[in-house]
């Protein structure tokens, strides 16, 4: 099953902390809803532990993250894939820019995401709608976090 979404936010903060942030391993682990662990690799590759449930099925995730596409301070490509065991797979991407604008800055997404197994018998309206919450939730945890930081 093939998922498409998108969004923007608004941050309170300088497209450079932005930027700093969205490379920060502790941020996103923080921001990343059900994170359990985030490890940094390499500067491009992260490892994640990541328990997530969607209607009826819990399930723990376990991958990588790989980061690509630099474009510093404005823009880079996030993949991922994990396996949830039995729950089955999910694997995707985004394209992420931030954009410097009147109040800070800017974030935009465009995400795709492939599921498998269990997951992708639930229906599309219902992961769908699940993947789209998961993701306002890391972007508001991420723009309350950035906040936070940028204030004495």
């Amino acid at each position: 099953m093939a998922l498409e979404m998108e969004g923007s936010y608004e941050l309170p903060v300088s497209q450079q902390v932005a930027w700093a942030a969205l490379n920060d391993a502790e941020m996103l682990k923080r921001c990343i809803p059900g994170c359990e662990e985030l490890e940094k690799v390499s500067d491009t590759e992260l490892k994640a532990v990541v328990v997530t449930k969607i209607g009826p099925v819990k399930a723990k995730f376990r991958g990588t993250v790989t980061l690509s596409d630099f474009n510093a301070p404005e823009s880079y490509r996030i993949a991922g894939e994990g396996d949830g065991g039995i729950a089955g797979f999910a694997k995707g991407g985004a394209f992420v820019q931030l954009t410097p604008c009147e109040s800070g800055t800017t974030l935009a997404y465009k995400a795709e995401a492939q599921i498998g197994g269990k997951l992708a018998q639930l229906g599309q309206r219902l992961v769908a709608g699940t993947a789209k919450k998961i993701a306002d939730e890391f972007f508001k945890n991420f723009a309350e976090a950035v906040a936070q930081q940028e204030t004495p």
